[in-house]
């Protein structure tokens, strides 16, 4: 992984999210991060009354805190920049909390009595949105902040075209790219992104049972199939949309931006020469 961050550790990487935050805007109140961390891991840990804790192997805790970590850097390198449209502090709360909350839709509410939560992949975007829009009304986000962070969570995924979408503002359109951009290379950079595709695969696999999609509609029939693809996918689909949907957004993880060595890219490029 292209940092020194340790992303199984929520607290520190809350704690690199509030410093880089603070790096950006000096006089910020860090109540709404705070909550946002500590709302975000009781989900996930099972600590949130209404919710099981995660049991998936790929799309876990760590998967959303190394996206998250990935944002952060992209956005304070493009606030550094001085770039445009710029993000305000509010605006860049409203991005972290895209980050933290686009895979809640994996979550099990503690009704469901089946299923790792897998189940849901292929829904999770759609059910992301619907938490967002449950419980960012008990943090005072307002509705059209809600709408921010709801049309930067459809940004992510496979099927997502950022370019055909109709953005509230200009500046909605960045934490969309952003989120996508950070979603992809979190996961894909991982050091251990070679070992998790297996689990990738079985999660695909719960889902099409869930769905009852038939063998000859599924994209992938073995976990070997998809291990074998995964270059494809990144030369075919991640690619074009780092540089076209999400505007090349990922060059500001550049260090030193603009010249530096990306090595987030670099680190992808070593993951699928191992796989």
């Amino acid at each position: 992984m292209p940092t020194s961050v340790d992303t199984k550790n929520p607290d520190a990487v809350a704690s690199f999210v509030c410093t880089r935050f603070k790096t950006m805007f000096p006089e910020a109140d860090l109540s709404f991060l705070n909550q946002l961390f500590a709302d975000v891991t009781a989900i996930f840990t099972g600590l949130h009354p209404d919710y099981q804790a995660n049991d998936l192997k790929y799309h876990d805790h760590e998967h959303t805190l190394q996206a998250t970590v990935c944002l952060v850097k992209l956005l304070e390198s493009r606030h550094r920049a001085g770039a445009e449209p710029a993000l305000n502090m509010r605006y860049t709360e409203l991005a972290i909390a895209s980050v933290l909350l686009h895979d809640s839709g994996y979550q099990k509410a503690r009704s469901v009595k089946t299923g790792t939560g897998a189940q849901f992949t292929f829904m999770h975007v759609l059910r992301s949105c619907s938490f967002a829009a449950t419980y960012l009304p008990t943090l005072k986000v307002t509705l059209k902040e809600i709408h921010t962070v709801i049309e930067a969570i459809q940004c992510t995924g496979p099927t997502s075209l950022i370019s055909q979408r109709h953005f509230a503002s200009p500046v909605d359109n960045i934490i969309g790219c952003a989120l996508a951009t950070a979603d992809y290379l979190g996961q894909m950079a991982a050091s251990d992104y070679p070992d998790e595709l297996d689990a990738l695969f079985t999660e695909f696999q719960e889902s099409y049972d869930y769905y009852n999609v038939p063998p000859e509609d599924r994209l992938f029939s073995s976990a070997e199939a998809l291990s074998k693809n995964t270059g494809i996918f990144w030369q075919k689909i991640v690619l074009p949309k780092l540089e076209n949907d999400y505007q090349g957004i990922y060059r500001f993880l550049a260090e030193p931006y603009p010249n530096g060595d990306n090595p987030y890219i670099t680190a992808v490029e070593t993951n699928l020469a191992i796989i």
